[in-house]
């Protein structure tokens, strides 16, 4: 069995999840569909049938995210430190060409969100990335062209 890695805050959300799904969306699920059998004929029942397709979504999410619990290579990120790029490390860069300063922080694939800065460490950039440390250049390849910055901190926090 596979396992990837994730930080200890993922870990944590994927937790949340799981729980309400289980504890408070698969109940809520059952009363609905118990509710829509009382109304009689099941065959040409909506409210039945829509109950059923949406426990059906809700049972495979919570198979999905069973199996992405247990794979979970758990890092914590507080516990790390070093100069060099890494999973979790928070990376702050300046573009080359206009001087723009960008923070990322590296995670796992399933937490990865651009709006919240942070990108999956198989993307090319993180990619790009790991094994560098403050003041190296590196140049990504991009959709736009490449592209290159300047690492100018490297943190674990």
């Amino acid at each position: 069995m596979e396992k990837f890695p994730m930080t200890l805050d993922g870990y944590q959300k994927l937790e949340a999840e799981l729980k309400k799904l289980k504890n408070e969306e698969r109940p809520a699920i059952i009363q609905a569909i118990a509710e829509a059998r009382a109304h009689g004929d099941l065959s040409e029942n909506a409210e039945y049938h829509s109950a059923k397709d949406r426990q059906g979504w809700i049972e495979s999410q919570i198979l999905n995210l069973e199996d992405k619990y247990t794979r979970a290579q758990v890092i914590d990120v507080a516990k790390l430190d070093g100069d060099s790029v890494k999973f979790g490390a928070t990376v702050t860069l300046i573009d080359d060409e206009t001087e723009e300063e960008k923070v990322w922080q590296i995670v796992g694939d399933l937490e990865a969100d651009i709006k919240l800065r942070r990108i999956s460490i198989s993307s090319p950039i993180a990619r790009a990335l790991i094994g560098k440390s403050q003041g190296n250049m590196v140049e990504v390849a991009a959709p736009g062209g490449a592209r290159s910055y300047e690492i100018a901190k490297v943190e674990f926090k």
